[in-house]
């Protein structure tokens, strides 16, 4: 797993440590991410634009999920196809050598569109057609609005407010919007679900992923 201290990385890593099916999680970062599991292993890691030096490590596991990844307001295109772009394939491209035909689900967005006029929405398209290209069973999974749940906290402060304003009215929402909302729990699930059993279309957007 990579992204394992953000929102969406909490939430799922909480969901594959309590499933009997899942024996290790190897959660890749730049720090740890303070959690202590019998199943949890952490590997620490500084160029995420080059996975080579620790392939060794990432070797013998059926799936990853990858779940890193910035909002583009107030960066810079080139820091944000770096983030996005760079770091997402490199991962990949390493997993495709080393555990080829394993799993690799990567959290892409709501309205990602190689045509769109949005310079976000042409990056994480390209991500998503560079990784589902690997020798790998990828996944895109297109999440828009993400209710974080037991206890995951954003590390966004202004988005933290956000979701502490919003979380009252979640169930209203998701009635109002349903394809349009999920959970960092759901999102848990559907990547486990990918990984057990895959899913006919490699891009999901958020109906499919509440279906899983």
């Amino acid at each position: 797993m990579f992204g394992a201290t953000g929102m969406v990385g909490q939430g799922v890593l909480r969901e594959c440590l309590r499933v009997p099916d899942v024996t290790e999680v190897l959660a890749v970062g730049r720090r740890r991410t303070g959690q202590s599991h019998p199943k949890l292993r952490e590997l620490v890691h500084g160029d995420f634009t080059d996975f080579t030096p620790v392939a060794g490590q990432l070797t013998g596991y059926d799936a990853c999920f990858f779940c890193l990844g910035v909002s583009s307001v107030g960066m810079s295109a080139e820091d944000y196809r770096r983030i996005t772009y760079d770091y997402t394939f490199a991962a990949a491209r390493v997993l495709a050598e080393v555990n080829p035909g394993s799993t690799f689900v990567y959290v892409s967005g709501a309205g990602t569109d190689r045509d769109s006029r949005r310079a976000w929405a042409k990056v994480k398209a390209r991500t998503e057609d560079d990784v589902i290209a690997l020798p790998l069973r990828g996944y895109a999974l297109r999440p828009g609005y993400i209710q974080p749940m037991h206890g995951v906290r954003t590390k966004v402060r202004w988005y933290g407010w956000a979701y502490a304003a919003l979380s009252p009215a979640y169930p209203l929402i998701r009635r109002l919007l349903p394809k349009w909302t999920t959970t960092t729990e759901q999102l848990g699930r559907a990547m486990l679900a990918l990984a057990r059993t895959g899913a006919p279309i490699r891009r999901l957007e958020v109906p499919d992923i509440n279906a899983l």
